[in-house]
């Protein structure tokens, strides 16, 4: 028998803004190399908490926060060094962001900046991260052109690859296919399943059908309090809770 871990743990976490809160005393956890989708109506906190798994709310002043959230059963707060922390859990936007030089420097980047020099272990991160990312084939002949020629969709997927780059072992996804068109969105979510057989992932997406179709357990957010966590067919076929039912229904949101 398969013994399943807790990779991430929350405990009564809430979140403010200013002394608004944005997050009220959520408690649930992330299993080991599972896609957990979270979905929700706008301004539900969904995209404060994927910020927060990294601590890039830190950089806004008016954030505060109480509770824990462990990784690894260590307090992101109390036990991880920043640098470290954001190696191990990488983020991919929802709007890509390629640096404006040639497509093997944006993925050789946080590799170098990690203490890696040499030309053909880069080389190899390189290829690695790009088939992983199901980009390879299409940019294998171009890799010292600038990354801001290729297509919203490949730009999305070398943002992904750049992520990979650094071995995370969590990947956050806010919205990452929401400016794609569905053949780029397809590769992504063909992507996220081979992901999951080595990274634990947490997507936070406004299409609900996304979230039935790529997510093993799926979390519903609604005015910054979590309304139920479970398994993606519970969700969306006989949840427990009836704002949950109204939400995935189309009937609000």
């Amino acid at each position: 028998m398969v013994t399943v871990t807790e990779k991430i743990k929350v405990k009564s976490f809430s979140v403010t803004f200013d002394g608004e809160p944005a997050l009220k005393n959520v408690n649930f956890s992330v299993k080991e190399k599972e896609i957990l989708g979270i979905i929700g109506p706008a301004n539900s906190g969904k995209t404060t908490f994927l910020r927060t798994l990294n601590r890039l709310n830190d950089l806004n002043p008016r954030y505060q926060h109480s509770g824990e959230l462990l990784i690894d059963g260590k307090d992101i707060y109390q036990k991880w060094d920043l640098f470290e922390l954001r190696k191990k859990i990488g983020m991919v936007f929802a709007l890509p962001t390629p640096l404006p030089i040639s497509i093997f420097d944006n993925l050789a980047y946080g590799p170098r900046r990690h203490g890696i020099g040499n030309r053909r272990q880069l080389r190899e991160i390189v290829e690695r991260s790009l088939k992983s990312a199901f980009l390879w084939d299409e940019v294998k002949d171009r890799l010292n052109e600038s990354a801001m020629k290729l297509s919203g969709g490949q730009q999305q997927r070398l943002c992904i690859a750049r992520t990979i780059a650094l071995e995370p072992e969590v990947i956050l996804f806010d919205e990452p296919c929401s400016g794609l068109d569905p053949i780029s969105t397809a590769k992504i979510e063909e992507a996220m399943q081979e992901f999951k057989k080595r990274y634990t992932l947490v997507l936070v997406t406004n299409n609900t059908k996304q979230a039935a179709r790529v997510s093993d357990r799926v979390a519903f957010f609604l005015m910054g309090e979590l309304v139920e966590i479970d398994q993606t067919q519970k969700i969306f076929t006989v949840p427990k809770d009836k704002r949950t039912e109204g939400y995935v229904s189309g009937r609000y949101g």
